[in-house]
């Protein structure tokens, strides 16, 4: 008749196998809970339609990385001013990303000698042809990512996105040695939202966007285009994210993907 404690041992040992085979599962169920990831990217705009996306994002329990600039916007303003400021608190609470497009909308116009000729495209300083050090530059990410934190009450993520895309690998550089990794988006990522509605119709880009979108791939959006005549969100946003799920595609904020945990991890 076996002892009260070997009795006692073994059902320890039951313990502890079951324990590990619950591990296992969920380490097992969390690998394979998003098979095919997309990630969803939204530049901010004239913030329109910002509203309309977040119950989108909100009814598909949809989590994003936003990307945000000091943008002239609908409300006679700019994207990241008062205004604003408890649009982006909610959708902190509701678990998106935040990263900076450089405060003033900044687009790198060519390398200089003494850092880099850029024309930002808001602020005091639209539409001027300056030179900048990257010290400058650097600032401009800067204070856009500091006034997200402010209004969300969370860290952005150390990254940052060049409007229009357009760097070089010195402006590039530049922006990880201050701690900001570069994150651009999948050519079949490009929703089209900045293309004319004209020959470029809404139901067109959302056809092209099902049929070219992979696993993996970083998806471009913005919060309202000022030339674009039929907005292409929210008429394609929702059927975008319902017909890549019906595909088995899962979303996910660019601090789960592959190019920039790492850097995310080693840059808290």
């Amino acid at each position: 008749m076996p002892t009260v404690e070997c009795a006692g041992r073994r059902w320890q040992s039951r313990l502890m196998l079951g324990a590990l085979v619950l591990a296992l599962a969920g380490s097992a169920l969390a690998q394979s809970a998003c098979q095919k990831p997309v990630y969803l990217t939204l530049d901010t705009g004239h913030m329109g339609i910002a509203p309309l996306v977040a119950e989108v994002l909100h009814r598909q329990n949809v989590r994003v990385t936003f990307f945000a600039a000091a943008e002239r916007t609908q409300t006679e303003g700019n994207s990241l001013d008062d205004h604003w400021a408890p649009w982006w608190k909610a959708r902190a609470a509701e678990g998106n990303e935040f990263a900076s497009h450089t405060y003033d909308h900044v687009y790198w116009r060519a390398d200089d000698k003494d850092g880099f000729r850029v024309q930002p495209s808001a602020g005091a300083q639209n539409g001027q042809k300056l030179t900048w050090t990257a010290a400058q530059y650097c600032a401009n990410i800067d204070k856009a990512r500091d006034r997200l934190a402010q209004m969300t009450g969370k860290k952005p993520l150390p990254l940052f996105r060049a409007p229009g895309g357009k760097t070089s690998p010195k402006l590039l550089a530049a922006a990880r040695a201050c701690g900001y990794a570069h994150a651009g988006w999948s050519p079949a990522g490009f929703l089209g939202d900045e293309l004319p509605s004209e020959t470029f119709s809404n139901e067109k880009l959302l056809r092209q966007a099902l049929d070219r979108i992979r696993p993996g791939d970083v998806l471009l959006a913005h919060l309202g285009i000022w030339s674009r005549k039929d907005p292409w969100a929210p008429a394609d946003l929702e059927p975008l994210i319902v017909g890549l799920k019906a595909k088995g595609f899962c979303f996910e904020t660019l601090r789960q993907h592959p190019a920039y945990r790492d850097w995310i991890a080693t840059h808290p």
